[in-house]
């Protein structure tokens, strides 16, 4: 795991100064302390920062040269070994024993097309002397970042974080009011998005060629999930398979010339892949995991039930609930906002696992590819009703229903059917981009003030979930609503968040749970067996049971839970009065300042609840601030 950058001269090859390419991965440096490197050539400099994990000899230091190809290259590709062996039997010699060597070998022999031949995460550039030209590439799910833009001389420029595209001179940065919008909408920024206007990244799954004395060219998918078929066979059949493929994802990933460990929530996921793990290997196997202050939000006892069960060598600590001593880290660390609160425990087990060990594997994954998450069974459930009422009745009454019904927070469960009701109104897509996201479009409207509202031009963050669904390979509802949570969700959200969270500690985590044949097949799934009789991850929970106990299994799903609503009442309700009275976000002139005063004095005399408004209106503050400066 490592840190990017890199300059590249489109037009004429104009001469590139090492010490702007040094200084862009300088600022990347906790990405990559075991060793830094930087090389130029005629209109082109390539940067890295290392993080040392295969073959951590000199051999394996980057930026790496073979002939007149030369990469810079973030990741691991767990089936180099293979690879290797193929390229080795058509003539190819290698001089080390690193996945960057592969990648030039193979890319030499087939180009791009060499990216279908690898299972990992990745994002490399690789510089062609003999054509001029650049390739920039990123793994199937968005796993490792490549952020990029072009500057006003005509050069391209990239890095791994945005950070490190500000750190140059020319990178002059104004906000995105679009990219605001979408973080409002959904907590964080999108990967077809960026909080610089004019600053792009790279998409999951695609890649760029750019050559010199060539327009620049759009982005272009090399990989595409699918729904649309389906695998046949028994439950137990395919809980065979699944096992299979499972044992063979979390195998592949416990190589490294590193200690390694894994992450232990005592979910099913983190569970899961600690079970084969232990299996696995020789030694215990080591694991870490987070607990809090507060019972209602620590779930230590079920990693430590794990931990017994595989005999790890586990270990725990538990912090405060209120941690939000690290706000300003995370800023810092996240660059874009990011209002993922669950970010706050994911960097404090990062940062214990790092105490012991250079690789974590996770869990994450899995309930984006298993349909996991309780969204999942609402939309089903909902999607039922809509087809049996004509759309021409549904929309109307549903829709006034949902209107008239009060909104009641804090009754029981059973009484909360304004959302629901709401939701039945709309079109499946539109409800589940409703659905995934944090702050509605009406709500997010009344919040701007009008000049901001016409910046956006008619933009509206939804949408994409809207297309994105409408466009998915895919045969039902759960499908389409599966592709988008790959596409948007997952990328955005999940991966951004420990990409970030980790690499701020100089950890490489790695998902097993991602390996791109794990997630196709169950994409394949029917998904009967993905979201059975509202139960998610059906199959993937049936194929664990030979190793995992159901109180494990079948437990509600608890996940990072972080008090936000009780902190903005309490150790924060100093900030949430400087939101409504005199922040930076009220300077900008972009949101309606009666408003904030309302929301903010609503939450703290606990007549409402904007906790999560107010957590996205103080990480956009407080990014904001560190981007643009005051006033954004």
């Amino acid at each position: 795991m490592c840190g990017i950058a890199g300059i590249f001269h489109r037009e004429t090859a104009k001469p590139v100064d090492p010490a702007r390419v040094r200084g862009m991965t300088d600022v990347l440096a906790h990405r990559g302390p075991d060793g830094s490197g930087v090389w130029t050539g005629s209109g082109v400099g390539l940067g890295h920062r290392r993080l040392a994990i295969l073959d951590p000899t000199p051999a394996g230091a980057q930026p790496m040269a073979l002939d007149m190809l030369t990469i810079v290259f973030n990741g691991e590709i767990y089936n180099f070994q293979e690879v290797r062996a193929e390229l080795s039997i058509a003539g190819h010699r290698f001089h080390t024993d690193c996945d960057t060597e592969v990648i030039l070998h193979a890319y030499r022999r087939w180009g791009p097309a060499c990216l279908d031949r690898f299972n990992g995460m990745f994002a490399f550039a690789l510089h062609d002397a003999a054509d001029n030209s650049l390739f920039l590439a990123r793994d199937r799910f968005g796993v490792k970042p490549l952020f990029w833009t072009e500057l006003s001389d005509g050069a391209l420029l990239f890095a791994s974080e945005l950070k490190g595209m500000l750190a140059h001179p020319l990178v002059r940065p104004m906000p995105d009011a679009t990219a605001i919008d979408d973080y409002l909408a959904f907590g964080y920024v999108p990967d077809d998005a960026c909080i610089v206007a004019g600053v792009h990244k790279l998409p999951a799954g695609h890649h760029m060629l750019v050559r010199r004395g060539m327009a620049l060219p759009r982005p272009q998918r090399w990989y595409q999930l699918s729904f649309a078929d389906r695998a046949t066979g028994s439950a137990a059949t395919l809980a065979d398979e699944l096992d299979a493929r499972l044992r063979d994802a979390v195998r592949s990933r416990m190589v490294a010339d590193v200690p390694l460990g894994a992450f232990l929530s005592g979910g099913v996921d983190s569970s899961g892949v600690v079970a084969i793990m232990a299996e696995a290997s020789a030694h215990a196997v080591r694991t870490c995991s987070i607990g809090f202050d507060e019972a209602d939000h620590d779930e230590t006892r079920y990693a430590r039930l794990v931990a017994e069960r595989f005999a790890t060598d586990h270990r725990a600590r538990t912090v405060a609930a209120a941690d939000f001593g690290l706000i300003d880290t995370l800023v810092a660390a996240y660059d874009e906002p990011f209002a993922d609160a669950s970010a706050l425990p994911t960097y404090r087990v990062c940062e214990l696992a790092r105490e012991t060990v250079t690789v974590a594997l996770s869990g994450d994954g899995a309930d984006e590819a298993f349909a996991g998450y309780r969204r999942h069974a609402f939309q089903a459930a909902e999607e039922r009703v809509r087809g049996l009422i004509p759309d021409r009745w549904r929309e109307p009454i549903f829709g006034r229903l949902g209107a008239a019904y009060p909104k009641l927070s804090r009754a029981p469960q059973f009484l909360r059917a304004k959302s629901t009701l709401q939701s039945l109104g709309r079109s499946g897509a539109e409800a589940y981009a409703t659905s995934v996201g944090i702050t509605a479009h009406g709500d997010r409207h009344a919040l701007y003030a009008p000049g901001f509202v016409a910046a956006l031009a008619g933009h509206r963050a939804e949408d994409r979930y809207v297309r994105t669904m409408a466009e998915a390979p895919a045969r039902d509802a759960i499908d389409r609503a599966q592709y988008a949570d790959m596409q948007i969700w997952l990328p955005g959200d999940i991966l951004t968040k420990v990409d970030r969270a980790s690499m701020a500690v100089s950890l490489e985590a790695r998902e097993p749970l991602l390996d791109h044949r794990l997630v196709e097949f169950a994409a394949r799934l029917p998904a009967s067996m993905r979201l059975h009789r509202g139960q998610g991850k059906w199959l993937l929970k049936k194929a664990l049971a030979r190793r995992l106990p159901d109180d494990i299994l079948y437990r509600r799903k608890m996940g990072f839970v972080t008090p936000i609503s009780a902190w903005f009442r309490g150790p924060l309700a100093g900030e949430a009065r400087r939101i409504g009275e005199g922040s930076t976000l009220a300077a900008t002139g972009w949101f309606d300042a009666g408003r904030l005063q309302q929301i903010s004095e609503a939450h703290r005399s606990g007549r409402e609840d904007h906790g999560r408004l107010l957590w996205q209106l103080l990480m956009l503050e407080k990014s904001l601030t560190r981007l643009f400066g005051a006033g954004g």
